[in-house]
Order: C-alpha cells, then structure tokens, then sequence
C-alpha cells in the first residue's frame, strides 16, 4: 500500500461504503435480524441473514465500480459479523436491554466500528 491516498478516491469509497451500510443495517436489516443477532440463544441465523445483506449490497456496489475488489466485500462481511457477534455477546451476557444504561453506548461502539472499517477499507481501495 503506497503511503499516499488520493483524496477524491477515498471519499468516494467512504460514502459508497456509508450508503452502503446505512442500506443495509437499517433499511433493509428487519426485526427478526436486529432482535434475533442479539439472543443468548438463536443468535446464529439472524446473525448469518443480515451480514449476508451486508455482503450482497457492498459486493453489488463494488462490482459495479471496480471489480476488482471484489474480495473486498468478503472482508468487510467478516468483519461485519465479527462485530456484531461481539456486541451480541455483550448484550445477552449483560441483559442490555433499550432501558440498561449500556444500551445506547454499545450502539455507539458497534456504529464507530463499522464505520472504521468501511475507512479502513476505502482507505485499501483508494491507495491501490
């Protein structure tokens, strides 16, 4: 990876990735999903469904713009559910539930997350 990024490449990928996200962790992610990947039990399918959506709609994108980086979508779907996984972990081990006092930070952290990876991955697309 060079040590230079162009600029216009990389705020394109990032708000592509943004699109992208916002498309498929809140318009088409539904209750099942949200409720379900966050189970002590159960969690596994609602889980594989919605990093599946997130899969498809940046492996679409990507296709479109530059196919060759096709594995990319791959990576951001591992890291998705890795993510996800993990604040499902925190939220049925916890019981945090929209009245905890955690609720809204571990929301916060899952969204930060996500975002630095799409950064991560816009900044891997832009430079090479």
């Amino acid at each position: 990876m060079s040590s230079s990024v162009a600029v216009g490449a990389l705020v394109g990928w990032m708000l592509v990735l943004t699109v992208k996200h916002v498309i498929a962790d809140f318009v088409l992610q539904t209750s099942w999903m949200a409720l379900g990947k966050d189970q002590k039990t159960g969690w596994a399918l609602p889980l594989l469904a919605h990093c599946l959506v997130h899969l498809a709609v940046a492996l679409a994108a990507i296709l479109i713009i530059a196919p060759r980086f096709w594995f990319v979508a791959f990576i951001d779907f591992a890291i998705h559910i890795t993510i996800d996984r993990a604040k499902g972990l925190c939220t049925s081990t916890f019981g945090v539930t929209q009245e905890h006092p955690w609720f809204w930070t571990l929301i916060g952290v899952d969204q930060a997350l996500h975002h630095l990876t799409g950064f991560g991955l816009s900044i891997f697309m832009a430079a090479n």
